[in-house]
């Protein structure tokens, strides 16, 4: 199988995204919400050189209310490879970025049923590179993990693309969460950090960060030998 991927979201400062980077993060988010206390402005990421800083890790521009015009000017100005779209971003926009380029954020907890959540899988499909799966019924930075009865839906429903899952994992929880996962059937592609390896909004923690990356190696390779015995 493939290595499972993963993000560190929330960047606010160079030298996390550093450690991120050196640590193995495959992408790195920056998000662009005045609301959000990890709200940044075009120069943090600008300023990462993408092969000397990160590494080769992807930048993530992180959208919220923003349309495709404003979207598009940050991406550019802040050298975005990617676009992680939080907000009611419909298809026209997602092909406007570019389908390569768009990170679609879902959320199984406001679905009424597994057919709802799965039609809008199959209405973003054809229109982004991964989907990625959070916590709560909007927006983001919730701080903990997605319910169990999202679960449920997240077992049973079919992902038209790789998929990350999101939602307060920290070196305790990733383990636990992709293993539950698994036993359903149903495992990401990878995962997405953020609040759950922070000492502060915004501020990631050495140690923290550190143990989470062990945590997901350990959880490829329990999955690996599963489908290797």
């Amino acid at each position: 199988m493939s290595r499972l991927l993963a993000k560190v979201c929330g960047i606010t400062r160079p030298q996390d995204a550093r450690l991120a980077a050196a640590l193995g993060a495959d992408m790195l988010g920056f998000i662009f919400h005045p609301k959000s206390p990890r709200n940044v402005d075009s120069l943090v990421p600008a300023g990462l050189d993408k092969s000397l800083d990160l590494l080769g890790a992807l930048k993530v521009g992180v959208f919220v209310g923003q349309g495709r015009d404003e979207i598009l000017a940050l991406m550019a100005a802040g050298g975005l490879d990617l676009a992680q779209l939080h907000g009611g971003q419909d298809e026209v926009v997602c092909r406007a970025i570019g389908p390569e380029r768009v990170i679609k954020v879902l959320w199984p907890e406001r679905a009424a049923n597994v057919e709802a959540f799965q039609a809008e899988l199959d209405r973003f499909a054809s229109c982004c590179r991964l989907f990625l799966v959070d916590a709560g019924s909007g927006g983001g930075g919730h701080g903990r993990e997605v319910a169990d009865h999202a679960g449920e839906i997240l077992a049973a429903a079919r992902f038209p693309k790789p998929w990350l899952l999101a939602g307060g994992l920290g070196p305790q929880s990733i383990g636990p969460a992709l293993a539950r996962l698994r036993a359903k059937g149903r495992g990401p592609a990878g995962v997405d950090m953020n609040s759950g390896v922070e000492s502060a909004p915004g501020v990631k923690d050495k140690d923290k960060l550190r143990a989470a990356f062990a945590a997901l190696r350990a959880a490829q390779s329990i999955q690996t030998k599963g489908e290797n015995p």
